[in-house]
């Protein structure tokens, strides 16, 4: 739809279903297919209407998604810039705690779902914030490993905006994140799952450059200094 609305005839188009993770694996893959001399440039988009898939009478999980979309092209970088490094994994065992009960092959979606409301999103807080926090602590070390870059050469780091309670703890983990490196603009939007990351790395460029950024040449030395989570 996207391509078509675009009057990109030839282009191709696919969708990578990662929950809210998608906008970091769509880009990480982009990456790879430009690198690998596919494709010139790539439009990573990342899109979500979850107010679509909340129970709007369980206030624990209905007050905290948003509906959004972000979006970036990925073409070839000067050597030094661009993607420097990624880090992705999953964990299936932990699949339950996030989930729409029925919404696939598993449990395709019936009457009695529908009466049962099984077909929004349930979601088990704590446990999900306890994992949050430790693989993005995890997830983020790594990424800085892979790229050869010390946490104190980073300008800003770009979190999935999941809530602020996870993106405040990890950066008071100060051995991971100094706080004030931590761009945040879920209070305005909450979780907009795939959006997220796209959403608020515009934003965060767009003020800095709006900001100190006054020349091309300074913007370009200042990307290699964003990475998201």
């Amino acid at each position: 739809l996207v391509q078509d609305k675009m009057g990109m005839k030839r282009a191709g188009g696919m969708d990578i279903s990662a929950g809210c993770s998608g906008y970091i694996y769509a880009v990480a893959t982009a990456a790879a297919m430009v690198k690998a001399g596919l494709y010139k440039y790539i439009l990573v988009v990342g899109a979500e209407i979850l107010s679509r898939l909340v129970n709007w009478r369980d206030r624990s999980t209905c007050i905290l998604f948003g509906d959004g979309a972000g979006a970036a092209v990925i073409g070839a970088a000067e050597e030094g810039f661009g993607l420097l490094a990624s880090d992705l994994g999953s964990d299936g065992s932990m699949g339950s705690i996030l989930n729409i009960p029925a919404s696939g092959v598993a449990e395709p979606v019936t009457h009695r779902a529908i009466d049962s409301n099984r077909i929004y999103i349930h979601m088990e807080g704590p446990e999900v914030f306890k994992a949050a926090v430790r693989h993005m602590e995890n997830t983020t070390m790594a990424a800085l490993e892979k790229a050869g870059v010390d946490k104190e050469e980073i300008d800003m780091f770009i979190a999935h905006q999941a809530n602020n309670r996870i993106i405040q703890s990890i950066a008071k983990k100060k051995w991971v994140i100094p706080k004030d490196h931590m761009y945040v603009n879920v209070e305005r939007y909450g979780n907009t799952s795939a959006a997220s990351v796209g959403i608020a790395l515009d934003e965060a460029v767009r003020r800095r450059k709006n900001k100190t950024w006054r020349y091309r040449r300074d913007y370009r030395i200042r990307c290699r200094s964003y990475l998201g989570l």
